[in-house]
């Protein structure tokens, strides 16, 4: 019998043998890939719905009437569509909402901006080198995240009284910096840190300096950390309220945060202004994340496989 014979006959013979008892049946892809698909999908669903639907809910108050929102019996769906409320809540004698929008872009602006000139030669000088204290330095600036703005509220009007600086919107840009630096840092010195010592190295013997390594080497390659710390502390900045609330008193300086207190009265809430002002605050920050996505995606997932 020849080789080819030979494998003829156990091949046929492989196929018509016996199933073994408890060996598992073999599924096609389709098979097994559909229900996995449809549940993922299901799940997705489900999570999305609990998300937005608060929203939804926020949307729908922001077009009722004060009378429909208090209604005995409420509707998830607006009974009339009042579009003008989102007209009309600029101008309430409640407070001065272009004021306070103006206000919340002026320090969630400049606060980003002064971490992030801060911040980025902190984490590259300590990523770089080594020097006395320099984990002593990376604990400190660690440990000021433990430190909030709502328990500090009554040490920073007193420093800030005595510097000439309360109720002003250089006040709030410092605070809100202040707290938000440590995050940049850290997150920026990671990426830094990952970066090979060889590339600067190569860059100064071409003759590149300390600035030039930086800034147009490494800042290339951590540009995904930067957007993240970007990201993040605009959105702590635009959110802030404690500090505000204490530190300012005009109501044209205060942010939206805490200008949405003041529709919430002790015997009568204006609700659809309440809604109509929180979608209008929201609205920024969705934005933002819109159009960088997928570099903030890039930051956060950055290193997490090898």
């Amino acid at each position: 019998m020849t080789v080819t014979e030979t494998a003829l006959v156990t091949t046929a013979g492989d196929d018509a043998a016996p199933r073994i008892p408890g060996r598992r049946r073999r599924y096609t892809e389709d098979q097994v890939t559909l229900p996995r698909v449809i549940l993922r999908m299901a799940a997705g669903i489900l999570v999305l719905a609990i998300f937005v639907l608060p929203y939804l809910i926020m949307f729908f108050g922001s077009v009722k009437t004060k009378s429909q929102i208090r209604s005995v019996d409420p509707t998830y769906l607006p009974v009339e569509w009042h579009w003008e409320n989102y007209f009309t809540m600029w101008s309430t004698p409640e407070t001065p909402l272009p004021y306070n929008l103006i206000s919340t872009i002026i320090i969630a602006v400049f606060a980003t901006l002064l971490v992030l000139v801060v911040s980025l030669p902190a984490a590259y000088y300590t990523a770089r080198f080594r020097f006395p204290g320099r984990m002593v330095f990376l604990f400190l600036v660690i440990v000021t995240q433990m430190l909030q703005p709502a328990v500090l509220t009554s040490g920073l009007f007193r420093q800030f009284t005595v510097l000439g600086l309360s109720d002003t919107w250089a006040a709030m840009i410092f605070i809100n910096a202040a707290f938000n630096l440590s995050f940049a840092v850290w997150i920026m010195h990671s990426f830094f840190a990952g970066i090979p010592k060889e590339i600067d190295e190569a860059a100064q013997i071409d003759g590149a300096g300390r600035f030039t390594v930086l800034f147009k080497i490494n800042l290339p390659l951590v540009w995904p950390g930067i957007v993240t710390a970007i990201v993040f502390t605009f959105v702590a900045c635009w959110n802030e309220f404690a500090a505000s609330l204490v530190i300012l008193s005009t109501d044209k300086n205060q942010p939206l945060s805490v200008a949405l207190t003041k529709f919430v009265g002790q015997y009568e809430t204006s609700w659809q202004y309440v809604f109509g002002v929180s979608i209008v605050a929201i609205l920024p920050v969705v934005i933002l994340f819109m159009l960088i996505e997928k570099r903030l995606v890039g930051g956060l997932t950055a290193g997490s496989v090898k």
